[in-house]
């Protein structure tokens, strides 16, 4: 972060209350013209501090509103079936999320579906299939509480 000055973070930012800002409507709220604007988000972009502009869609209204927090744990773990595992989960769309987690699971996932019979398909037709999944554990999210979707800077 040293090589952010406060303005980089200031447009970071804004950036992450609305994305689809013009360059122009950018600079006013940054009190800088367009060029200098542009060539920050040029930067900020070319150097990794922005990965990827997206539109967040509302799970319910899509039916995709009944979300679980699936922990996994595989039958035995080291780098290759680690890296398989992580290849096949890319592949799978109704997971939104997945970290690799110390304790006694293995890897978290975040998925979104209709409802619990879709899950349950989705737990013997789709993970059920990975060789290597040994145990999961599902837990089923009642209410969102809070859900940001930037980081504090």
């Amino acid at each position: 972060m040293d090589t952010l000055d406060k303005t980089d973070l200031q447009i970071l930012r804004i950036l992450q209350k609305n994305s689809k800002l013009t360059t122009k409507e950018l600079a006013a709220q940054v009190n800088l013209s367009t060029t200098p604007v542009f060539e920050r988000l040029k930067r900020l972009e070319s150097g990794g501090y922005i990965k990827k502009y997206i539109a967040v869609l509302d799970a319910e209204k899509l039916n995709f509103g009944f979300v679980v927090f699936c922990s996994v744990k595989l039958k035995r773990l080291n780098r290759d079936i680690a890296a398989e595992f992580t290849r096949i989960i890319q592949d799978i769309p109704e997971v939104a999320e997945c970290y690799n987690i110390s304790g006694e699971y293995d890897y978290l996932l975040k998925i979104h579906a209709p409802d619990m019979k879709y899950y349950q398909e989705f737990i013997l037709n789709v993970l059920g299939t990975i060789d290597s999944l040994g145990s999961l554990r599902s837990t089923f999210v009642m209410a969102e509480v809070k859900h940001n979707y930037g980081i504090s800077i």
